[in-house]
């Protein structure tokens, strides 16, 4: 039996992972880590979401230290999410080791349920500027979990040279779009679904589906031959 981990925020990029995990694997597991973050709603839309997807084994870990020890505008309700970057050149929703916590996390878990994979919706085509969505991240944290846990375990990004759109068009090709569109929770606001249109979050979810919409086929072509290359 094929077993996976997705790391599942109840976002637009971990549902559609979730979507894919479903039927990729025979039996999936979901981790939802509570690390303080800006909107706890966060949780109880993946605890909803994995519910109605028809997950039964859904782990809520609490990682509140994370929340001590970062300091980020998705960290702290007294930072106003930018779309300015800062000095060092990243977005002040950076949580530095956020990725690097949560998939070392996962992978113990996985070793203790015997899972082969741990999905991540992680990107470096269309993202936030975030350095923990980087592949050469992934890749390097893959084989440190591999040789410090001396099993086999792979880390999948189905999602890392995708763009937005590309995003969109894999939820669509699962027939799911719809659901991904209205149950998912992506803004940093807090407001499910299309959110509030103004954060750098929803910008870029905003963006992908209208180009998506627009150039519906072209994209969907795009996204097949990706997939041919493996690289989706």
């Amino acid at each position: 039996m094929r077993k996976a981990v997705v790391v599942f925020s109840g976002g637009q990029d971990s549902t559609t992972c979730l979507i894919q995990a479903i039927e990729n694997y025979d039996e999936v597991h979901c981790i939802t880590f509570d690390y303080g973050q800006r909107h706890k709603l966060e949780i109880e839309v993946a605890q909803s979401i994995t519910k109605e997807l028809g997950i039964t084994a859904h782990k809520v870990m609490d990682v509140g230290l994370l929340n001590e020890l970062a300091i980020s505008s998705l960290t702290r309700d007294n930072i106003e999410v930018s779309h300015e970057l800062q000095a060092n050149g990243l977005p002040n929703s950076f949580v530095p080791g956020r990725n690097i916590l949560f998939l070392t996390l996962s992978g113990i878990y996985a070793y203790q349920i015997g899972a082969e994979a741990v999905i991540t919706g992680v990107c470096e085509t269309d993202f936030s500027g975030y350095p923990d969505c980087r592949d050469e991240f992934v890749k390097s944290l893959n084989q440190s979990l591999v040789l410090g846990m001396d099993r086999a375990l792979k880390i999948e990004t189905p999602l890392m040279w995708l763009n937005k759109a590309e995003t969109w068009a894999l939820a669509d090709q699962y027939k799911q779009l719809d659901f991904v569109r209205e149950k998912t929770l992506t803004c940093y606001n807090g407001i499910i679904g299309d959110g509030c249109g103004n954060c750098p979050s929803c910008d870029l979810r905003r963006a992908g589906l209208e180009d998506y919409l627009t150039n519906k086929d072209a994209i969907m072509a795009d996204l097949v031959a990706k997939q041919a290359e493996g690289q989706a």
